[in-house]
């Protein structure tokens, strides 16, 4: 012990280089440490974004979900109105490639669909719907610019005279100032000019023997049938 007494007794002045040099050295630990630590925090950011970029929001979901139903609700406007169907034949022909092409997105998209927002979490996932929303959409429009540019011209002469008569058949069935008799007539021969040359689908035929029930009223409606 003395001889560690007497060594800084004569070399006291070695306290202060010594203590530079172990300020030195804390401060060099303490930014090394900083650094680690900063790393770490960048390393769990990235981490945390990557798992991020693999999730899928509600709310992205749901506009997709949206876009979807609008789609839908624009064939909607053609499979419930057989007036707009007999304008734009094209929509229900399946002998149209485009017509087709666009039914069979509208599946795809329909069964990828969620039943909610919150049940699809994959981003591979909700790009899998995307991708099928967005082809529905464009084999949409695509076969809706085809109908409305080609209507009724695939039709022969007598053919699209039997259209216009539908036309207006259909609008005297549906028609609450003509008498019941009239309307129910105008109605079972539209259907008889429309016969083979346009296929309605079920919900069409379903929404336009409801319209015309309403019209005749329950009781004379029961016997009219469009099948």
């Amino acid at each position: 012990m003395e001889p560690l007494m007497d060594f800084f007794a004569h070399y006291w002045w070695l306290v202060f280089p010594l203590s530079g040099m172990a300020g030195g050295w804390l401060r060099a630990w303490s930014k090394a440490s900083e650094r680690r630590h900063q790393r770490k925090v960048e390393l769990y950011k990235l981490k945390h974004q990557a798992v991020q970029a693999e999730q899928a929001t509600a709310s992205e979901v749901q506009l997709l979900m949206d876009t979807h139903s609008d789609i839908n609700k624009r064939w909607l406007d053609y499979e419930l109105d057989v007036g707009k169907l007999i304008d734009y034949p094209v929509m229900t022909d399946v002998r149209e490639p485009l017509t087709v092409a666009f039914l069979r997105a509208k599946r795809e998209a329909d069964g990828l669909r969620p039943a909610a927002a919150a049940d699809v979490t994959s981003k591979v996932r909700m790009d899998e719907y995307r991708a099928a929303v967005n082809s529905f959409q464009v084999a949409f429009d695509v076969a809706e610019r085809e109908a409305r540019r080609i209507k009724d011209r695939n039709f022969s002469g007598p053919e699209r005279d039997r259209l216009a008569r539908a036309r207006k058949l259909l609008r005297i069935a549906e028609d609450e100032a003509a008498t019941p008799a009239e309307r129910q007539t105008a109605y079972k021969r539209a259907r008889h000019e429309l016969e083979g040359l346009i296929v309605l689908p079920e919900p069409t035929i379903a929404a336009l023997e409801a319209k015309v029930a309403r019209v005749l009223g329950a009781g004379e409606a029961t016997d009219i049938q469009l099948r």
